[in-house]
C-alpha cells in the first residue's frame, strides 16, 4: 500500500526571528494575475505622485559673503571642500558638511573673476579686476602668520577667466587674449588671438587635455589645441555666449550658456549645426556645468531659476527657484553627483539635491529596493498622461509664466510672418530653417 505524505522544509516559510518578515510563497505565472497591470499602473501613479510631494530640493545656505558671488569651484581631491569669490575681491573655503567657513582671503581688489583649483589640490589660483593672478595655498597659515599667496604674476589687462591643466602644471587665462601659463614663469609661453577684443570664459577639455574653448565678445566660441601655433576654429552665433562647459564623458561634446536664453550643445567635428538646443530659460543663461556622469547639466540663469536638463533633451527635467533668491550668477554639480551649488546676487550660496526627491543618509535595504522599484514603475509608466502629467507639473514664479507666455506669442508672430513672407515668395528664394540651423551665423576654419 503506498501512503503519499506532504513534505515541506520549514527553512521555506519558517522565520529565523521574530523580527523577521513573513516568509509568502508567491506564484509567478500571469495567468493567475490577470489585473497586474492595472495594479502596477496604480502603484506607479501612486509613486508620481509621492514623488512630487517629497520634492525638496533646497538643502542649505551659506552665508558669509559681503557682496554677490562672482564664481564658486570645486576642490580637485575633496567631497567636502568648496571655494567662492565674491565681486568685493573676497575669497572663501566652505566645509560642506558643517556649512561653515574655514578661510576667508582678502585675495583682489574689485571682483574676483575666476578661480580654478590645482589637479592635485594643494593650491587654487584666482584672478580679478586688479590684472593679477594668485595662486593660494589650500593649507591655512600658522597662527597670528600673516595671509600671503605663494605666487602673485602682473598681467597687462584685466583676467576674465582660468582654468588649470587636468594633469600638468600649467594653466590658461583669458582676458584680451588666451594665454597659457607654466607655473614656474611670470610670462606667459603662448599666446593665442584672433582678432577679438575679449573673452569672457577659457576652459580645459577633461579628457582630451591640449583641447581648450573659449567665449568671445565677437559672438564667436573659439577651439585651440596647445600644440599648434594658431587657434582650430571657431563658430559665430548670433547673440555671445557667456560660458561653456566640457562633457566630461564625452570628449568632442561641449554646452555653451547664451544670451538668447538658451544653451546650446555642439559636437566639435560638425559646428554648423549644434547637436541639441535646450530651451526652457526666460532671460541670459549665465552659466552651466556638467554632472560626472556627464548625463545631466545645470544651468544658472539672469531670471532667478537654477534648471536641470539631460544632455540630449530640449527641455529641463527639473527647475529651482526661492522667493529670496536673485540673478543666480555661478553654479556647479557636486563630484558625487548628489548636490548643486549655487551663488547668487544676493551673497547667499545655496546647496540643492541634484534628484528633489531623493532620500538623504543611510538607507536600509528595503528602502533601496523600494525605490528602486518606485523608479522602474514610474519608467513603465512615464508616456501614459495622468503619469506624464504629475511628472511634468512645477511651480513657477508668475512673472515667470508671465514671460513664458510672452516668448510663446513672440515665438508664434514670428513663425507666422515667415511662413507669409515664403507664401508671397519666388518658390525656393526663402529657405526653410530649423530651429538648430538659426542660431549659428558662420564656423570659421
Amino acid at each position: 500500500m503506498k501512503v503519499k505524505v506532504l513534505c515541506r522544509n520549514p527553512d521555506d516559510y519558517v522565520r529565523e526571528t521574530t523580527r523577521d518578515i513573513q516568509r509568502v510563497p508567491r506564484n509567478y505565472d500571469p495567468t493567475l494575475h490577470p489585473f497586474e497591470v492595472p495594479r502596477e499602473y496604480t502603484r506607479a501613479l501612486n509613486a508620481t505622485k509621492l514623488e512630487r510631494v517629497f520634492a525638496k530640493p533646497f538643502v542649505a545656505s551659506l552665508d558669509g559673503h559681503r557682496d554677490g558671488i562672482s564664481c564658486i569651484t570645486k576642490h580637485a581631491k575633496s567631497l567636502s571642500t568648496v571655494i567662492s569669490g565674491a565681486c568685493d575681491g573676497e575669497v572663501k573655503l566652505w566645509n560642506l558638511p558643517k556649512q561653515e567657513c574655514l578661510r576667508t582671503v582678502q585675495a583682489h581688489e574689485g571682483f574676483v573673476r575666476g578661480i580654478c583649483s590645482r589637479f592635485c589640490g594643494t593650491s587654487f589660483f584666482t584672478v580679478g579686476d586688479d590684472k593679477t593672478i594668485k595662486q593660494w595655498n589650500l593649507e591655512a597659515p600658522g597662527y597670528g602668520v600673516r595671509e600671503e599667496p605663494i605666487n602673485t604674476i602682473l598681467g597687462k589687462a584685466v583676467f576674465t577667466g582660468i582654468d588649470h591643466h587636468q594633469r600638468e602644471s600649467t594653466f590658461v587665462t583669458c582676458g584680451q587674449t588666451v594665454d597659457i601659463w607654466d607655473e614656474q614663469r611670470s610670462s606667459p609661453i603662448r599666446s593665442f588671438s584672433w582678432g577679438v577684443d575679449s573673452f569672457s570664459c577659457v576652459r580645459y577639455n577633461p579628457v582630451e587635455t591640449e583641447l581648450l574653448a573659449s567665449c568671445a565678445s565677437d559672438r564667436s566660441i573659439v577651439l585651440y589645441d596647445t600644440r599648434e601655433s594658431a587657434p582650430l576654429r571657431k563658430v559665430v552665433m548670433q547673440l555671445r555666449s557667456n560660458t561653456l562647459c566640457w562633457n566630461p564623458m564625452e570628449a568632442y561634446y561641449f554646452t555653451c550658456a547664451n544670451e538668447d536664453y538658451n544653451l546650446y550643445t555642439y559636437d566639435i567635428r560638425h559646428l554648423d549645426v549644434p547637436v541639441t538646443v535646450h530651451m526652457d530659460h526666460v532671460s541670459a543663461v549665465l552659466d552651466v556645468d556638467y554632472s560626472p556622469t556627464g548625463r545631466e547639466f545645470v544651468s544658472a540663469s539672469f531670471d532667478k531659476t537654477i534648471r536641470i536638463f539631460p544632455k540630449d533633451k530640449g527641455h529641463s527635467r527639473e527647475v529651482y527657484h526661492t522667493k529670496r533668491m536673485q540673478h543666480v550668477i555661478c553654479v556647479r554639480w557636486s563630484a558625487d553627483n548628489k548636490y548643486v551649488l549655487s551663488g547668487s546676487d544676493e551673497m547667499n550660496i545655496r546647496l540643492w539635491k541634484a534628484n528633489a526627491s531623493e532620500k538623504l543618509g543611510l538607507l536600509s535595504t528595503r528602502e533601496k529596493a523600494a525605490a528602486h522599484y518606485n523608479k522602474k514603475l514610474i519608467e513603465k509608466f512615464q508616456h501614459h498622461p495622468q503619469v506624464r502629467r504629475i511628472a511634468r507639473h512645477r511651480h513657477l514664479p508668475g512673472d515667470i509664466l508671465k514671460q513664458k507666455r510672452e516668448q510663446r506669442e513672440m515665438k508664434e508672430a514670428r513663425r507666422r510672418r515667415e511662413q507669409n513672407v515664403r507664401k508671397h515668395s519666388k518658390p525656393g528664394s526663402v529657405p526653410l530653417l530649423t530651429e538648430k540651423e538659426k542660431h549659428v551665423v558662420a564656423v570659421v576654419e
